[in-house]
């Protein structure tokens, strides 16, 4: 009888893969950290074929670390990091360029050129629930098409397909140039730009808008559903490839918010708030993104509101690996806690501009409130209240948005062990924050829908009665103090606009 589930994280640091038992418990966990290549100032590159291939040696590893074997695994789950790009030949199964990274700001004059056709920013939120930004795939591709030389006749060729890092994996797991599976999933292709909510399908127009052949997209079929199996040769090799969600959405369903009104954030290299609207979709009117929270085979999808913030847990790994602050990531807690409160200082890290409420490419990042008084101390403080106050905004706008106030924060990622920045958290919103025993909550929820699809688990209350409390943070603060710890914040956010001058 096979017990376990297996799930591909892949991130936007590293790949791992992890096995759960049927209590979602971790039995295993393989990780390796890939390349991180900026060619020039606002360009994020990763090395496709170095995540495939660190694909192939993590999901051997966590067999190995379990002694396991492939028949012990009942299913393979993938989750990803949504938006980054990759164009590859299907014949060769090489990639054109390196895969483009959802923080790459390089498309900003395509962004810009597209909203003066008419609406500007709104163009195309109607159909898609998003803004024109360069957070999306849609004109990642249209660079890799206009730049890469003779890309677009191979690509109007039909010999060129494009995926997120979910159908490039599932594509080369399913056995590549030799009839690999090229498939994707609602809440994947509703981070492109060039899906129509509603449908669920490719936007034919807003794709010839963007000049992108619809010979390149993956077909569209649900978060939970058999694709395929793992090619033979392989680790994992012929177990059934059963569930897919972009990473945010994956965190959201394996925190098991799955009724209305529920809400995650999932601490990581960004911060990713998403609030569960059931099947209605809600258009944002403060900045959020209305997307696919995850689409059950034969059932209707189910809509999420999201708040998207580029940089939080990678302003730690700057602070250790651009300025030397800190040795680890995990000192910075410490270094923090050396300090009563940040010393009047701000750290506003618009390193690739601002994401929700905001959507401003043209801001860059901003230490404000400086006096020969604030230390290290004060700035790895301002550091972590960073994704504090980020938060804080995204929340304000998701209440807007929704009319419900939230009432607590369920929390997941690698920034809640830092129990300093989850106390702050919930001072500067005023309610608890809840973190999980199993706080890795991405590749679980992948694992979830994978093994619903082949009924290793019966339905969704068996993924609710698995979710456990591990621990409750409760505001501390009081009113007045936090809204103006917030003010001064707002102020700090104003001073990085207007950075970057645009042609």
């Amino acid at each position: 009888m096979t017990q376990y589930v297996a799930a591909v994280d892949q991130g936007t640091t590293s790949t791992r893969c992890m096995i759960f038992d049927h209590a979602g418990r971790v039995v295993s966990v393989d990780q390796l950290e890939h390349r991180q290549i900026f060619p020039q100032a606002g360009w994020v590159e990763h090395d496709a074929e170095e995540i495939w291939e660190n694909t192939r040696r993590v999901a051997a590893g966590a067999l190995a670390k379990a002694d396991l074997v492939n028949a012990d695994i009942a299913v393979v789950g993938i989750t990803n990091q949504r938006e980054t790009t990759v164009v590859w030949d299907r014949t060769t199964g090489r990639p054109v360029y390196n895969a483009i990274v959802w923080q790459d700001t390089r498309t900003d004059e395509i962004c810009q050129k597209l909203g003066g056709l008419g609406g500007g920013q709104e163009r195309y939120r109607t159909t898609t629930g998003l803004p024109l930004a360069t957070y999306f795939s849609g004109p990642k591709i249209k660079w890799i098409l206009d730049n890469v030389e003779g890309v677009r006749a191979r690509a109007e060729a039909g010999q060129l397909a494009f995926g997120n890092m979910d159908t490039w994996l599932l594509w080369n797991m399913t056995g590549g140039p030799e009839g690999g599976v090229h498939v994707t999933e609602p809440t994947n292709a509703s981070r492109t730009l060039l899906m129509d909510l509603d449908t669920l399908s490719w936007d034919a127009d807003i794709c010839a808008e963007m000049g992108i052949p619809m010979s390149m997209l993956p077909e569209i079929r649900s978060s939970s559903e058999v694709y395929g199996k793992v090619r033979h040769r392989g680790a994992l090799g012929d177990r059934p490839i059963a569930g897919i969600l972009g990473d945010q959405q994956a965190a959201t369903f394996g925190q098991a918010c799955l009724s209305v009104g529920e809400a995650k954030n999932t601490y990581g290299t960004g911060n990713f708030v998403l609030l569960n609207t059931g099947t209605e979709k809600v258009m944002s009117e403060n900045g959020l993104l209305t997307t696919v929270c995850y689409k059950l085979d034969g059932k209707d999808a189910v809509y999420a509101l999201e708040g998207s913030i580029a940089v939080t847990g990678s302003l730690v790994q700057w602070l250790r690996d651009n300025l030397g602050l800190i040795g680890s990531a995990d000192e910075v807690e410490k270094l923090a806690s050396e300090v009563e409160d940040n010393g009047g200082a701000y750290f506003v890290p618009a390193f690739s501009g601002l994401f929700a409420p905001y959507w401003r490419a043209d801001a860059r990042g901003a230490i404000v409130g400086l006096t020969r008084f604030v230390n290290r101390g004060h700035l790895a403080r301002a550091v972590l209240e960073a994704t504090a106050y980020q938060t804080r905004e995204v929340i304000d706008a998701m209440n807007a948005d929704s009319g419900v106030p939230l009432k607590s924060l369920k929390v997941d990622g690698g920034m809640v062990v830092n129990e300093l920045l989850m106390q702050f958290q919930a001072d500067i919103l005023g309610v608890p924050v809840i973190r999980p025993v199993v706080n890795e909550t991405t590749a679980l929820g992948a694992a979830y829908a994978a093994g619903l699809a082949v009924d290793f688990w019966s339905g969704e209350d068996d993924i609710r009665s698995n979710w456990a409390k591990d621990k409750e943070w409760d505001p501390k603060m009081g009113d007045a103090q936090r809204e103006s710890l917030y003010a001064d914040w707002k102020k700090a956010v104003t001073k990085t606009f207007d950075w970057v001058k645009r042609s």
